[in-house]
């Protein structure tokens, strides 16, 4: 039958059936978009948790973990709280800022934790949020186009140290934790060392800096360099080449650069300690 034949009833009807039909697409669209953000969320997280920036924060927050009950929990989280939130509540603004955009401060978060694991817990927690802070903001002052010239949280615990006179017991490298602890921090260690591909920069740096040592004792008095060796000097040495100086920013690319870097490092650390 034609449409001009069509009754006036029949044109409601049919009017009606593509309403109905047009708002369950609608309604099927929206339905969609409002399972799929959870999902995308959730694949993000897997992601994160799949870079390096992700594993290291599993590999902190397990060292933490183990870590804490040794030294007290009700002495621990103060520090590492004031040091994460400062370091994220600085870092979120001048995130947004610059990729015009909501980001999570993930590289804020690492260094707020590295921060607290390494100063000691009786430090006061505002001390312990400065410290974080000056970290986050050195982030931005000193550094070229392409990369950080110094390692934020080092920097950071260097400055307190001569401000405030800061303890650093590096709880967070497990010293206080029996014999299974060492095997984690290397286990550990070793892992993200692997991840984010500066295995030339930790061997040149632990070989240099032990074999510095060494010739020092036999040279010299081996009682002066004795606990270069033992906890919790041992568990502080290998935390700071596995955890702060491989951080990728601050760490050169290349193999050759990356044996360069590390013997540099070694031997300013054992004039450090030898003559200041």
């Amino acid at each position: 039958r034609g449409l001009d034949s069509w009754s006036a009833t029949e044109w409601t009807v049919c009017s009606c059936r593509r309403r109905s039909t047009d708002v369950r697409r609608e309604g099927c669209a929206a339905s969609t978009a409002l399972t799929e953000q959870p999902r995308r969320r959730l694949v993000a997280i897997q992601r994160f948790f799949r870079t390096p920036k992700g594993l290291l924060t599993i590999v902190l927050a397990v060292l933490v973990a183990l870590a804490a009950p040794a030294e007290g929990l009700s002495q621990v989280w103060p520090g590492l709280a004031a040091a994460a939130l400062a370091a994220m509540l600085i870092d979120v603004p001048i995130l947004r800022l610059k990729y015009h955009a909501w980001e999570f401060p993930s590289g804020a978060l690492l260094t707020g934790l590295i921060v607290a694991m390494v100063l000691s817990p009786q430090e006061p927690w505002h001390v312990t949020a400065i410290t974080s802070a000056i970290a986050i903001v050195s982030k931005y002052l000193f550094r070229t186009r392409s990369a950080n010239i110094f390692n934020p949280a080092a920097i950071a615990l260097v400055a307190t140290f001569h401000v405030f006179g800061t303890g650093q017991s590096w709880w967070g490298a497990l010293p206080n934790v029996t014999a299974y602890g060492l095997i984690v921090l290397v286990a550990t260690g070793v892992f993200i060392t692997d991840r984010v591909n500066k295995m030339p920069l930790v061997l040149a740096f632990l070989g240099s800096y032990y074999l510095l040592f060494t010739i020092a004792a036999f040279v010299g008095d081996p009682r002066r360099v004795a606990e270069i060796f033992r906890a919790p000097d041992l568990q502080a040495v290998l935390y700071f080449a596995f955890f702060i100086l491989t951080d990728p920013p601050t760490a050169p690319a290349k193999y050759p650069h990356q044996f360069g870097c590390g013997a540099i490092v070694a031997v300013t650390s054992f004039a450090v300690f030898e003559w200041i």
